[in-house]
C-alpha cells in the first residue's frame, strides 16, 4: 500500500498537494450527526431505485417493449456511474456543503422530468440525470471516514452505510405501494417532494468541511485513474464490487417481470413488498463492518460471494414459490451489502486525504457492474426466463469468487 502522508515537501505519495487544512466538521462522529448523515444517504440514492417496482408499468404506459423499459434502469445506473466520476472527486477539494446542496437541487429537477415524461425516450433521459446527480451518498461517506480512528471506520461506515442500503431497499417497497395506488408517475412527483423536505434539513443542520487536495479538476480526475493503476487493492474491491452489484441487478431488474407474468400475477406492490425482505438483510450491514475490522475486510468480501451465490441456486430451485423468493432475497442482500461495506472498508485503509477519489473509481465501477447486470438480466429473461436469471446470477458469482481467490492477497 502507498504511503499517504505528506512529505518534507507538502506532497502526498500520489502527487496531490496537503494544503494542511482541517475539515471546519465535528471531528467526533456524534450520534445526532450519524443519524442525519444515514437518512441523507437512505433519502439521496432511493432516487436510483424508484424504477425497478414499476417496470412493467411503464411498459404498459408507454407502450413499450419489457425489454426496452429495462432501459430506465440501465441508463439511472450509467448516469450515476458518471455523475459519481465527474462530481465525488470535488469532494476532495472543494467545500461539501455548497456541492451537495447543489446536488440536491438538480436531483428536485430531474424528478420532475422524469415524472412529466411523455415517451420513453424523453424517460430514460430524465433517469440518466436522476443518476448524474444523485451521488451525494458518495459526497457523505468519504467525510465520515475522515473523522474516526482507522479501528472504528468499518463500524462508521457501517452505520452511515446502512442508512444509504435501507434506502436503496426500501425505496422499492415505497414505489411499489404508491404506484399500485396512484400510478408511476406519482412515485416520481412524491420523490421530488421528499427531497424538497430534505434540502430544508440539510440547510441548517448539514455541517460543512473542506478537502484537503490542490488540485485543478483535470488533474483532480486524472488522479482517479492514477490511484487505480497504483492500488492493487483498490483494484480488487472494484472488480468484485462490480461483479456483486452486476447479480444483484440481474436479480432486481427482472423480480418485477416475474412478480407480473403467469406464475404470480402480481403488480408494483408485490415487488415492492419484497424490499422488505430485502431491508432485513440490509440491516446486517454494521455487523458485517464490525467482522471486517476484525476479521479483514477481504475474508468478509469472500463470504459474501458465496452467499450471494447461494441465494442464486435457492431462486433457481425454489424461485417460483414466495418462500424461496423470501429466502433467496433475504441471503442475496445480505451477501451484497457486507460485501459493499467491506470493500469500501478495504479502499478507505488507503488514506482519508484522497477518500473522495478511492471512492470515485470504486463507485464508478460498482454502478457501471449494476448497469450491465440490468440489461444482461433483461435480455436473459426475455430469452430462457427464470431459470435463465438464476443460473446467470450464478455464473457472475463464479466468476467473481474465481477471481477473488487468484488475486493476490493485500
Amino acid at each position: 500500500m502507498d504511503d499517504i502522508s505528506p512529505n518534507a515537501n507538502g506532497m502526498l505519495a500520489n502527487g496531490d498537494t496537503y494544503t494542511g487544512s482541517q475539515p471546519t466538521a465535528p471531528a467526533v462522529l456524534t450520534p445526532a450527526l450519524t443519524l442525519l448523515l444515514a437518512i441523507t444517504c437512505g433519502v439521496t440514492v432511493a432516487n436510483l431505485y424508484y424504477n425497478q417496482p414499476l417496470l412493467a408499468e411503464i411498459s404498459r404506459g408507454l407502450h413499450v417493449s419489457q425489454s426496452a423499459a429495462a432501459s430506465v434502469t440501465t441508463m439511472t445506473q450509467l448516469g450515476y456511474a458518471l455523475g459519481i466520476l465527474l462530481f465525488i472527486p470535488l469532494g476532495d477539494r472543494l467545500r461539501r456543503k455548497p456541492l451537495v446542496m447543489l446536488l440536491v437541487a438538480l436531483t428536485i429537477l430531474s424528478l420532475l422530468a422524469a415524472a412529466a415524461a411523455p415517451n420513453l425516450t424523453v424517460l430514460a433521459t430524465a433517469s440518466f440525470a436522476i443518476g448524474l446527480v444523485t451521488v451525494v451518498p458518495h459526497v457523505l461517506i468519504p467525510f465520515v471516514a475522515s473523522i474516526v480512528s482507522a479501528e472504528e471506520r468499518g463500524q462508521a461506515v457501517g452505520k452511515v452505510m446502512s442508512g444509504l442500503l435501507l434506502g436503496i431497499l426500501l425505496s422499492r417497497t415505497a414505489s411499489g405501494i404508491v404506484g399500485d395506488m396512484f400510478g408511476w408517475r406519482a412515485v416520481f412527483y412524491a420523490a421530488a417532494i421528499l427531497m424538497v423536505a430534505l434540502a430544508v434539513v440539510l440547510g441548517k443542520q448539514l455541517p460543512d468541511s473542506r478537502g484537503t487536495a490542490n488540485l485543478s479538476y483535470p488533474r483532480l480526475l486524472k488522479s482517479v485513474w492514477d490511484l487505480l493503476v497504483a492500488e492493487p487493492v483498490l483494484r480488487q474491491a472494484c472488480i468484485s464490487g462490480a461483479l456483486l452489484f452486476a447479480s444483484f441487478s440481474i436479480f432486481w431488474a427482472t423480480l418485477a417481470y416475474l412478480m407480473s407474468s403467469a406464475v404470480y400475477h402480481q403488480g408494483p406492490l408485490a415487488v415492492g413488498l419484497f424490499g422488505l425482505v430485502g431491508a432485513a438483510g440490509a440491516a446486517g450491514a454494521p455487523l458485517a463492518g464490525r467482522l471486517a475490522d476484525i476479521r479483514g475486510a477481504r475474508y468478509m468480501v469472500g463470504i459474501s460471494m458465496v452467499g450471494v451465490a447461494i441465494s442464486f441456486v435457492i431462486f433457481l430451485v425454489y424461485g417460483l414459490t414466495y418462500a424461496g423468493l423470501i429466502t433467496g432475497v433475504l441471503l442475496m442482500d445480505l451477501g451484497v451489502q457486507s460485501g459493499h461495506v467491506s470493500n469500501q472498508t478495504r479502499i478507505y485503509s488507503l488514506g482519508s486525504h484522497h477518500g473522495s477519489r478511492l471512492n470515485t473509481a470504486y463507485m464508478v465501477c460498482y454502478f457501471i457492474g449494476g448497469a450491465a447486470g440490468s440489461q444482461f438480466g433483461a435480455w436473459v429473461w426475455s430469452n430462457y426466463s427464470w431459470h435463465g436469471v438464476s443460473l446467470a446470477g450464478m455464473g457472475t458469482m463464479a466468476i467473481a469468487f474465481a477471481i477473488h481467490k487468484l488475486a493476490k492477497t493485500y
